[in-house]
């Protein structure tokens, strides 16, 4: 495996870290992000109003790490061109050196 496809694969392997990640700490946040509503569900003094606040709660924090994971998938595509690019400038400088030897004989 050249270095190249190395580097791809630690750079996938960190973009599945943070996504994963990402995905955690949305979790973690939207269960600490319920704790006032649920108390007051516990308390009966959940209405209406306040269960749509809870929800939209819910939604932003969604947003926000969506928007994480987003960005995180938009590096790594942009990355991979960026290999797939060096790959492409390593093959043709190959050829063109097989080419420069080859008019020398």
């Amino acid at each position: 495996m050249g270095l190249l496809n190395k580097v791809e694969l630690l750079k996938d392997m960190i973009q599945t870290a943070i996504d994963n990640g990402a995905r955690t700490v949305e979790d973690v946040h939207k269960s600490i992000a319920d704790m006032p509503f649920e108390a007051l569900e516990r308390s009966g003094l959940l209405d209406e109003d306040r269960q749509k606040l809870r929800d939209k709660n819910q939604q932003t924090i969604g947003m926000v790490y969506e928007k994480i994971r987003e960005i995180n998938q938009k590096v790594g595509e942009l990355a991979s061109d960026m290999f797939e690019t060096l790959e492409d400038g390593q093959h043709i400088s190959k050829v063109m050196d097989e080419n420069e030897k080859n008019t020398r004989q």
